[in-house]
């Protein structure tokens, strides 16, 4: 493995990580589910502002996925769909340019 790929899994799963404990520890804290997390994103300006900058960061990455996933047969690399809209961007867009990356046969 490249030292790219590498540097690209490992932010992968740091972006996988690093949030979900925030959010964990969050709804925990605050005896929320999935409802309450959300209703947070959007309390006020600044956290509604960010809300919308990784909706629609998460919107262009899917585009760009779908777009290269079309021209490159790389069907696998539509994991980072899922892994984006679960996760985060965080997350789904190193997990796409690792998957983008590996070793053409």
């Amino acid at each position: 493995m490249s030292l790219l790929r590498g540097i690209y899994i490992v932010l992968a799963v740091w972006g996988a990580v690093r949030p979900m404990q925030h959010f964990i520890t969050y709804m925990r804290e605050n005896q929320t589910g999935l409802g309450g997390l959300i209703d947070a994103w959007y309390v006020n300006e600044a956290t509604t502002g960010l809300t919308w900058d990784l909706t629609i960061a998460a919107i262009a990455l899917t585009v760009w996925v779908l777009a290269e996933v079309s021209v490159r047969r790389n069907w696998s690399a539509l994991i980072a769909i899922p892994a984006t809209f679960c996760i985060g961007v965080s997350c789904g867009l190193p997990l796409y340019l690792f998957m983008r990356t590996r070793p053409v046969n």
